[in-house]
């Protein structure tokens, strides 16, 4: 593999180089020549989500697997007999000749890295959310797929279902007038564990140093392991922000073109060093987008809600998307949404339909890869709302209100900030360029 940036700086010099040349990234069809043709997929992380991400892929051709977790990678074996078997994907990567696209289902604090280093192989990859653990990773990857010309796909699966989708034509048509704030909450509240006071011995079929991966060591204990434990430790995720954030905070970011925020700022109990809050809230401001006004998007997790929930101005549904407009409320979740007061809609005519029904959220991706089709969660949209989601957290932990220089990719006038904003890899792991 080829050498590492070894500072934010470097990289961000480089990646402006890039923009400034024109880079555009539009996906290129690799080894499959026809759309007819089958896909080479390589999976990494073959249990949970990989389990289930593996199986979307058997129309194509399975021909190396790869997970930490022995049980997972023999359950795989058997379902795909012809495939390679690997515990480290950097091993897998190596021998890429006949791979045309990977599918990354690991850990979060995984997912930059197996990315990357598939990225920098010319394949196509599909990677679940969140894209990366870190604000910075987040920059990298998305200026690395746009440099390396494939197809990308986060997996936010909800997007490619219709509720979205129909959503997303009634705010973009003004049904209810210029949105100026925005309030998302979702009631799943992980966090606040506290360390062990003992160690265990891992697992026999578990390779915890390549679990471990580019974090901190540490000796294993099953408060980490398996899944969803891990998500609540900064070495290893991010809590409930960057993991439901992906998904809830993907609808307005869609609906109303939002990028980079100018400043965030939160609240929540005193921050732990090693993991992320069960509730905590935080304020995003966004400026004006051409003719669209600026607005407030914020977001709520465990026992924070919104004041319109409190004050039952609205259905108190446990998890939800509230647009405020000019002209009135839009209510939504995943599978419905509501206009609101809704005596002020009763004669409402929606608008026509004018977003295509999805083929499919891992569909959408294998077509591009055969195609050159551009998929609706690829990384250029999708690495900008990880770095959104993860800047809560930062502001979180800072403690302060934290004014953004998305250029620079720094806190102005916040240093403290940069700590939260990258982290050093473990010896043995770095991002290849």
């Amino acid at each position: 593999m080829k050498t590492t940036y070894s500072t934010r700086r470097e990289f961000l010099s480089a990646s402006m180089v890039g923009i400034a040349g024109g880079v555009l990234g539009f996906p290129s069809i690799t080894r499959s020549q026809s759309p007819n043709s089958r896909l080479n997929i390589g999976c990494i992380g073959a249990g949970g989500r990989g389990g289930h991400n593996t199986q979307q892929m058997e129309g194509e051709n399975i021909v190396a697997l790869c997970d930490v977790n022995e049980r997972n990678l023999s359950a795989a074996r058997n379902r795909f007999p012809g495939a390679r078997t690997y515990s480290d994907f950097r091993r897998m990567l190596e021998k890429r000749d006949d791979l045309d696209a990977v599918v990354i289902s690991t850990t979060e604090h995984t997912h930059a890295l197996a990315t990357a280093y598939t990225l920098n192989i010319g394949c196509h990859v599909y990677c679940e959310k969140p894209l990366t653990h870190d604000v910075f990773e987040a920059r990298y990857i998305t200026e690395m797929a746009r440099k390396a010309g494939v197809s990308t796909q986060m997996g936010t699966q909800i997007h490619a279902g219709d509720n979205y989708r129909r959503v997303v034509e009634h705010i973009q048509t003004g049904v209810i007038g210029a949105v100026t704030e925005v309030h998302v909450w979702v009631s799943r509240a992980w966090g606040g564990a506290t360390l062990p006071d003992q160690t265990m011995d891992p697992p026999d079929y578990l390779d915890w140093d390549l679990w471990i991966g580019p974090a901190p060591y540490r000796p294993f204990h099953d408060i980490y392991f398996p899944g969803p434990k891990w998500y609540q430790w900064w070495d290893f995720g991010n809590g409930t922000m960057s993991d439901l954030g992906s998904h809830w905070i993907d609808l307005p970011f869609w609906a109303l073109h939002l990028r980079a925020p100018v400043s965030i700022e939160a609240e929540g109990p005193p921050p732990n060093p090693e993991t992320a809050p069960a509730s905590m809230k935080a304020v995003y401001t966004y400026p004006n987008r051409g003719t669209l006004p600026g607005l407030t998007l914020t977001w709520y997790q465990g026992e924070y809600k919104p004041r319109q929930w409190t004050e039952k101005l609205i259905p108190p549904w446990e998890s939800g998307v509230l647009f405020v407009g000019d002209d009135g409320m839009l209510l939504a979740d995943y599978s419905k949404f509501v206009l609101l007061p809704e005596s002020r809609f009763v004669d409402f005519q929606p608008p026509t339909p004018f977003i295509k029904p999805s083929i499919g959220h891992h569909q959408e991706w294998i077509n591009a890869c055969k195609s050159g089709a551009r998929t609706t969660c690829n990384f250029d949209y999708a690495g900008p709302l990880t770095e959104a989601n993860h800047l809560g957290n930062v502001a979180y932990r800072v403690g302060k209100k934290i004014l953004w220089d998305p250029i620079k990719l720094e806190a102005i006038g916040c240093p403290e900030a940069n700590a939260f904003l990258h982290r050093p890899y473990r010896s043995g792991w770095k991002l290849p360029i």
